[in-house]
């Protein structure tokens, strides 16, 4: 079975870097998988997890957000953060899930929803990054 590269990136350092069979990712028009020998694209992300398959066995990882970049036989994703969903505390996403969900319910003018909308997306990734180990 033919496989490409998967790096994914952060600011801060390289999180994730193997040989993989398919990258699914969730792109700002929708979900995208990818084979090797996929056409070249750019694309930029949405808070979403990435699966990887490798074989028969799948990974998970959260991506808060940034591009993917494809090439024939390489697919690199530069991403705000990213978390393995094996290294994910639930219960703290469980909590920072049920902060942004308040604070998005209390339609309050000293709140700032975008920021609370992007801490739900970020805490619903982690969540279901976990779900799909």
């Amino acid at each position: 079975m033919s496989t490409l590269r998967l790096e994914i990136v952060t600011p801060e350092r390289k999180v994730y870097e193997k040989d993989v069979n398919m990258v699914v990712a969730r792109g700002v028009d929708g979900e995208l998988g990818v084979l090797p020998n996929h056409i070249p694209l750019v694309t930029p992300l949405k808070v979403a997890p990435v699966k990887v398959k490798i074989g028969n066995s799948s990974e998970t990882i959260a991506v808060h957000g940034g591009f993917m970049e494809v090439r024939k036989d390489k697919v690199v994703i530069l991403a705000d953060a990213a978390e393995l969903g094996a290294d994910i505390d639930v219960s703290r996403a469980r909590l920072a899930k049920e902060r942004a969900e308040r604070r998005l319910a209390q339609k309050q003018a000293e709140i700032n929803a975008v920021r609370a909308e992007m801490a739900l997306q970020r805490a619903m990734a982690r969540l279901e990054a976990v779900e799909k180990q």
